[in-house]
């Protein structure tokens, strides 16, 4: 038997159900690590946030748990990574960004050079104008073109 079990209620809220029968809604589950490590260490919070159970690695819980638990991250979370620029209308800030993410293609304005951070060799994080943060995941992997418009402004 799971240590745990996650459902929604009639109003769609979360409701953490433990091993022994209790039950807590609304609860909110939240990565430790949301970049550096994001299948490990899960925290499942009350409405006042305190914890209720914690997941220290999301693979080894049931398929069906699994996908129940990341459609409530995915909730919460708001972290679109790019997958690909298409262009960027000027080589100086601030500038148009076109670009697909795991979300789709969307366009942002990026203020400053200093809106792109390095978190480590290969994870770069933008902030946009509006304040949404994009992730680039590994920048190695990029298509040609995209490392060539990203290297002007590294």
């Amino acid at each position: 038997m799971s240590p745990f079990d996650l459902q929604r209620d009639a109003f769609g809220r979360w409701v953490l159900v433990l091993a022994d029968g209790t039950r807590h809604s609304p609860v909110t589950a939240l990565r430790a690590y949301p970049v550096s490590a994001p299948d490990q260490g899960v925290a499942l919070m009350d409405g006042e946030g305190h914890e209720l159970h914690w997941v220290p690695d999301l693979s080894a819980l049931a398929p069906a748990l699994q996908a129940t638990l990341r459609e409530a991250l995915d909730e919460r979370e708001f972290l679109p990574q790019i997958l690909r620029l298409d262009t960027v209308s000027s080589l100086v800030t601030p500038s148009t960004w076109s670009v697909q993410t795991d979300r789709g293609a969307t366009q942002f304005m990026l203020k400053g050079e200093e809106d792109i951070r390095r978190l480590t060799g290969t994870v770069l994080l933008i902030n946009d104008a509006n304040g949404v943060q994009y992730m680039i995941r590994d920048l190695a992997a990029m298509d040609k073109h995209s490392r060539k418009l990203l290297d002007r402004f590294l």
